[in-house]
């Protein structure tokens, strides 16, 4: 095995703009998956840059080892690459969380740290135990879940909130009263006062946007890429999305002069972030100057609605292989009803412009189990994914099960029988077998990103208790069984 200190030391020789602020109050910032997941987070690296730009704080970063079993048995602590300082010596340790599974990766970085997992367990107006800090996307659906492991949770948008935290935090020299001063303030939640009632999310000045990459390392999964945003939320009313024209006012566009100045002469890949990124306006223009510095490009979110040949082009021109879109719904009847606005028309053009512009294959993402879709919904994806492959250079279909996430239209619709979304991707596989390339998630792991997800303060114990049992299925599925039933809710598990 790879010691922390070998891994951290060729990880920051590799990285281009890590930060070393000498300050006196230093913020231990902890992303609970492993560095290459952790550092591809646009909003991980705007929060550690933010911090770093207060006066007087300085923030460091902490991971969830690679090895997670190698680094138990090693007995190694938590610590930060920055200073190789243990997580519990720090007066607030703030993680973000992006996706519900997670909540189990905030349980092992809090026990690797020494650091107990419960707020309850660190009650108390003495500063013995960091403040433990929850932020990010999860907030924007359903943070809940992390409430018995939080102190506090910044709800949404969080580059303002966090100077507000921090100087409230070095006012006080009582937990009780800052906990309780943090709890009237909007945007703060503290799931001790409020229980499982969030407030609303914030939205951050527009003066923050862009957000963008403070360091660039080739030890990710978007190796070398430099992320910024060219738009922050959506224009689109999707049904299924907690990103939809109506959270935090929905798509706010960034003009090429606020994104191209910002880019660093040494970033060779430039990766354009949003929700949305293909109903900017003015994304032609801005790709065209990227491409003409000479640098590659990336785009997030590509809307098979907005693709043109100017646009494939560019892609094309800037390092694009596969055309990457979404459809979502396995039939026109599916899409229209969770309101996607993709047509099959719209995906027989990005086949097209994907071979015209010698890009190597198609991906199109699909989910599968939306309220209402039967198997006859399957057959008319078989039957347009077998069209679809004659006109792309090669089609791949990646197939995840619906999860309904709160915050939406969705929200508390059921997660269909993990029996019946079996027997559909065995349909799918037997149709497209030889012709399609299928990728899909496990319905079973979907069904605890279910449960998670509509989920509240017994969800998070029950997170808490399977990932320390091992963190696999059979433990989840044993940590999520109600207790008064003996039987899992939520979906028959066999």
């Amino acid at each position: 095995m790879t010691s922390f200190r070998e891994l951290r030391a060729q990880r920051l020789s590799d990285e281009k703009g890590t930060l070393y602020p000498q300050a006196d109050f230093a913020v231990a910032l902890c992303y609970p998956s492993p560095y290459h997941v952790g550092m591809s987070s646009l909003g991980f690296q705007t929060i550690y840059r933010r911090l770093n730009a207060l006066p007087g704080i300085a923030a460091e970063r902490a991971f969830l080892p690679d090895d997670l079993d190698a680094a138990r048995k090693q007995r190694e602590m938590l610590c930060t690459y920055e200073s190789n300082r243990p997580v519990a010596d720090f007066p607030i340790v703030a993680f973000s969380l992006a996706y519900e599974l997670e909540l189990a990766g905030l349980v092992h970085c809090l026990d690797l740290a020494g650091i107990p997992a419960l707020a309850s367990e660190r009650d108390g107006q003495d500063r013995r135990w960091p403040l433990i800090v929850v932020g990010g996307p999860l907030t924007f659906s359903n943070p809940v879940p992390a409430g018995p492991m939080a102190d506090v949770i910044v709800m949404g948008e969080a580059e303002d909130a966090v100077a507000t935290l921090l100087q409230l935090y070095r006012e006080s020299t009582d937990k009780t009263k800052l906990l309780a001063d943090l709890h009237r303030l909007p945007g703060f939640y503290v799931p001790s006062l409020r229980g499982e009632n969030p407030p609303p999310v914030l939205a951050s000045d527009k003066s923050n946007l862009p957000a963008f990459s403070q360091i660039i390392t080739p030890h990710t999964e978007l190796s070398n890429m430099f992320l910024i945003e060219a738009a922050r939320g959506c224009s689109r009313s999707c049904t299924y999305c907690v990103m939809r024209r109506s959270t935090n006012g929905g798509m706010r566009k960034v003009e090429p002069d606020q994104i191209l100045p910002k880019i660093p002469d040494h970033a060779r890949r430039v990766g354009l972030v949003g929700a949305a990124v293909t109903d900017h306006p003015r994304l032609p223009v801005i790709l065209r100057a990227l491409i003409d510095s000479g640098r590659q490009v990336g785009v997030s979110s590509l809307r098979a609605d907005r693709l043109t040949d100017e646009l494939v082009g560019l892609l094309a021109a800037g390092g694009y292989r596969t055309l990457t879109t979404a459809s979502d719904g396995t039939s026109q009847a599916m899409r229209d009803k969770i309101q996607r606005g993709t047509s099959e028309e719209n995906l027989r053009n990005a086949a097209r412009l994907a071979k015209a512009h010698g890009m190597s294959a198609l991906k199109v993402y699909m989910m599968l189990g939306v309220p209402g879709e039967t198997m006859a919904d399957v057959e008319e994806l078989i039957r347009f994914a077998l069209e679809l492959a004659v006109i792309a250079p090669r089609l791949i279909v990646t197939v995840a099960p619906f999860v309904a996430k709160r915050n939406t239209p969705l929200d508390r619709s059921p997660f269909e029988d993990i029996a019946i979304l079996d027997a559909k991707l065995a349909r799918l596989r037997a149709g497209l077998r030889g012709r399609v390339k299928l990728m899909g998630e496990s319905p079973k792991w979907a069904w605890i990103e279910y449960r998670l997800a509509q989920g509240g303060f017994a969800e998070g114990l029950a997170a808490m208790g399977a990932a320390r049992a091992g963190g696999s299925f059979g433990a989840w599925k044993t940590s999520l069984t109600d207790p008064a039933t003996g039987a899992a809710s939520g979906s028959a598990i066999e």
